[in-house]
């Protein structure tokens, strides 16, 4: 007689006495699972590993109420979407970002500020107290390397530990080469060359570029190419995302992703679910490159990612009206539209509406602005998976300090998970795996 089964769930053949029922108490874990497995119905049996770890997914997610009361309408943190090895978080390790610019926000310097330094290449001469006040300023530089910093390293203090970094603990150096508007080529390469000179004082392991050079050029030739290519004969390991241009008929992929040193990082998206059976590609620059090098090596999520809102600006007093107006009761909602006039001009025309028609009024913003809380949005792009993958090799340094640039990348390739039905050259060795990442780490660097 046959004695097994595939699991509805993970589709695993397993005994039969090892498939049951979800009790009365597992209520929570059979909502996660109907949400993240549509085609399962509560009726079904599941195996009792399934259950047990969706039991401890509910566990953890109940934790950060409110940020998930609402089924359909959360952002999943990162380290549980890609069931990160909680006991890593990066401490005593640094990780150094070039970006457009940053801001401390809470989630880096509370309890502890874990900024190590800041320098901008464009004030090379520029005094620790004029560097200081600057980081400090608002600027609409600030908000995408505040944000990239933050999915790697921040610890979630504004949403009470829910949207925190895989490398909650790790100690950050930043360093700003260019605007929004515009970052050079060879600004980055300063950037890069000012983290070689400077990596022994601020102790930097990793470097992370969430930025692209100007054109799409040979490394063997190329100033920022080189320099990066010396960041990790200097020791540092250097990751860099392979940029958003999967859609286009070359998709490029420019320096400083384009080198053979450098761990280049594309774009999953898992449709912020839990079942990795949903899992795709994101619209991420591959290779070949100009040079005929296949990249990225691998792919972490892109999309659907909690970053922090940049505070005294528009879109925060939109954020926090929205969230007012969520959470309020009919007899409010003209009071608060009164008094957050100016902030979405789509609201201040609906003074006088139903209260039915504003609520589905907030609820379209809510989902078109990408607002999660009153101090988180949900962001994409290839800027927020290179630092994601940044956070786990600070897990792998933290769990063995000797490692090399070159061991580090080839823990992170042979640990990934390839994508069924998705062409290598998009996604390299696959999705990146921090626990098996750590794992390999632990186990002596062991290929079995």
């Amino acid at each position: 007689m046959i004695d097994r089964m595939l699991c509805p769930i993970c589709r695993r053949p397993v005994r039969m006495t090892r498939l049951g029922q979800p009790s009365a108490e597992d209520e929570g874990a059979v909502r996660l699972l109907e949400r993240n497995h549509p085609h399962w119905h509560r009726a079904e049996p599941v195996c009792a590993r399934c259950l047990d770890e969706y039991r401890r997914m509910d566990e953890e997610l109940k934790q950060f109420s409110p940020f998930f009361n609402h089924p359909g309408a959360a952002i999943v943190p990162t380290p549980l979407r890609l069931r990160s090895e909680p006991a890593y978080t990066g401490r005593g390790v640094t990780i150094a970002f070039l970006d457009s610019g940053f801001y401390p926000p809470p989630d880096l310097v509370t309890p502890a500020n874990r900024i190590k330094g800041y320098h901008n290449v464009l004030r090379p001469a520029a005094g620790a107290d004029a560097l200081r006040r600057e980081l400090e300023e608002v600027s609409v530089d600030s908000w995408h390397g505040m944000m990239t910093s933050v999915v790697a390293a921040g610890n979630g203090a504004l949403s009470d530990g829910a949207y925190r970094g895989i490398a909650s603990e790790a100690e950050l150096v930043l360093v700003k080469v260019g605007s929004q508007s515009r970052i050079e080529h060879d600004r980055i390469r300063e950037g890069i060359e000012w983290v070689i000179a400077h990596r022994e004082k601020f102790d930097i392991r990793i470097l992370n570029i969430s930025c692209g050079g100007d054109e799409n050029v040979s490394y063997l030739t190329d100033g920022l190419s080189r320099a990066a290519e010396d960041a990790v004969r200097a020791g540092l390991v250097v990751v860099a995302a392979a940029g958003n241009r999967g859609w286009e008929p070359d998709h490029p992929v420019v320096p400083p992703a384009n080198c053979p040193a450098v761990i280049t990082v594309g774009g999953l998206d898992d449709e912020n679910r839990l079942d990795w059976s949903g899992r795709q590609m994101y619209r991420s620059s591959y290779g070949p490159t100009i040079d005929g090098l296949q990249k990225p090596e691998v792919i972490a999520p892109a999309i659907w990612l909690a970053g922090p809102i940049l505070p005294g600006t528009s879109v925060a007093d939109q954020a926090r009206l929205l969230m007012a107006l969520d959470r309020a009761g009919d007899r409010q909602l003209p009071m608060l539209l009164e008094r957050g006039k100016g902030a979405d001009p789509n609201l201040d025309q609906m003074m006088d509406s139903p209260p039915e028609e504003i609520r589905a009024a907030v609820q379209m913003l809510i989902a078109e602005h990408k607002v999660i809380s009153a101090d988180y949005k949900h962001v994409d792009g290839t800027s927020f998976a290179a630092p994601i993958t940044s956070s786990i090799v600070a897990q792998m340094i933290e769990a063995n300090p000797a490692l090399t640039p070159s061991e580090v990348k080839r823990g992170l390739l042979l640990t990934a998970q390839r994508l069924r039905r998705v062409p290598v050259d998009q996604q390299g060795w696959g999705v990146v795996n921090p626990t098996g990442a750590v794992q390999w780490v632990l186990r002596g660097k062991s290929e079995s």
